[in-house]
């Protein structure tokens, strides 16, 4: 087992990543100070499979927990959503004590993190990520939110877990796509944070689209090792953190065009990290051969480069309703090199466009 601490002062975490994290789990809701009553919110494809042994085990560590499933998929990260949870949480009887676990996927995470942050303006909240996204990416770092009709993640806050554990085992039953899904956000980090990780990824690509159980366990935690480390720096995103954001601009703007059922988190990053690398290129940033890496490792893990049925004109609009906009300018973070990102909120619409154009 590996644990990686989220160093926040008083907000400080632990992340537990291994196989059969059981014994874990159980002693540390021993000692939490948890009231007796909880809520474990999962969905309908993890609910049938993890549900009840998540259930038993809280048992055991003296809690008396309901099972609430939402139904799987993006459109369940709503307001609609969230007062279905806060009713449950009231009708459980749940105090200002009494814990929320997310098990399952991101969607998962963000909606019973948001309940959590919300309900009586805070109860503990602990996340138990299934997914190999949410593993190495939304499990980590406190970002809670519901979507909005008119854009994603618009509504929310910082509400760190109290811990985080990553059992690997979950990650057997994935589909294949929810691998290669995760993956995206894997080599965002390469990219962004550690040239040697990158390289890591290039050299062993049977085993990590395999997710073979050394690799699993080596990407999930170096993952959540640079994650923590740019959080630890930057809880609330007034700087370094927006590093994160790294090919997600595009990417929020795909998932919208396509109503949020075309291509799932990973999928889209991995488009909009290309639509980033060219605007890169087209601002003297980085050559071709860098551009060319960064296409041929996310071809090599089955992702997309390109985004059907999207048009240039509909994804430049929707940049503009991303969080990150601040004043009506777009804030895109670009690569200096393979390891090596910056921010920059002056790129020319006709650069923007031209990169889109070749991603649509």
């Amino acid at each position: 087992m590996r644990i990686v601490p989220v160093e926040l002062g008083k907000n400080s975490y632990d992340i537990y990543i291994g196989n059969g994290l059981e014994q874990q789990i159980r002693d540390f809701c021993q000692q939490a100070g948890f009231s007796s009553k909880g809520l474990i919110v999962t969905d309908t494809n993890v609910g049938p499979i993890y549900g009840q042994w998540l259930q038993n085990l809280l048992q055991q560590a003296g809690l008396q927990v309901e099972v609430y499933e939402i139904p799987a998929g993006e459109s369940s990260k709503s307001m609609m959503m969230a007062e279905k949870l806060f009713t449950k949480c009231i009708e459980t009887g749940m105090d200002r004590k009494s814990p929320v676990f997310a098990l399952g996927g991101g969607v998962v995470g963000d909606l019973a993190g948001f309940v959590a942050a919300s309900y009586m303006r805070g109860v503990p909240f602990v996340q138990v990520p299934t997914s190999l996204l949410a593993q190495v990416d939304s499990s980590v770092g406190g970002k809670v939110a519901v979507n909005h009709p008119l854009g994603k993640n618009l509504i929310g806050a910082f509400y760190q877990p109290k811990a985080v554990f990553m059992d690997l085992n979950t990650l057997q039953t994935l589909p294949k796509r929810e691998i290669y899904t995760g993956l995206g956000e894997i080599i965002k980090y390469g990219i962004i944070y550690d040239a040697q990780f990158f390289q890591y990824l290039e050299d062993n690509i049977e085993q990590v689209a395999s997710l073979a159980n050394e690799a699993a366990a080596h990407m999930t935690a170096r993952s959540c090792e640079i994650k923590a480390d740019v959080v630890s720096q930057d809880e609330k995103e007034l700087g370094l953190r927006a590093i994160l954001n790294f090919g997600h601009t595009a990417a929020h703007a795909i998932e919208k065009n396509t109503g949020y059922t075309k291509y799932n988190h990973g999928e889209a990053v991995a488009i909009g990290m290309v639509c980033a690398a060219y605007i890169s290129k087209a601002l003297g940033m980085i050559d071709q051969s860098v551009v060319d890496r960064v296409i041929s490792l996310i071809l090599k893990l089955h992702l997309p480069i390109k985004a059907q049925g999207c048009t240039v004109e509909d994804l430049y609009r929707d940049i503009f309703h991303d969080k990150k906009t601040v004043g009506g300018k777009v804030k895109w973070i670009l690569m200096e090199s393979i390891g090596q990102v910056c921010g920059n909120s002056n790129v020319p619409e006709d650069i923007v466009k031209g990169a889109m154009e070749k991603i649509v």
